[in-house]
């Protein structure tokens, strides 16, 4: 159990850090696009964010599925 734990604070962890720079290097992003979602529109956002956050999300999404599948061995 302990080690899943630890599973799971590396996972936020390195996630959020991930999070951290995608923040800082999307200051500078001019080329902005809107996505459009069934019925609604977001906001302008850079398109640097919003594959970052598609990857960043993928990625914690992965992580839990793997240490849900590891809590059921």
């Amino acid at each position: 159990m302990e080690s899943l734990l630890k599973k799971a604070i590396f996972l936020f962890t390195f996630n959020f850090l991930l999070f951290s720079i995608l923040m800082i290097g999307v200051q500078n992003s001019s080329n902005k696009r809107k996505v459009i979602l069934l019925t609604n529109e977001t906001v302008s956002l850079p398109t640097g964010f919003i594959v970052g956050i598609s990857f960043i999300s993928g990625s914690l999404l992965g992580g839990l599925i793997k240490t849900d599948f590891d809590l059921k061995k």
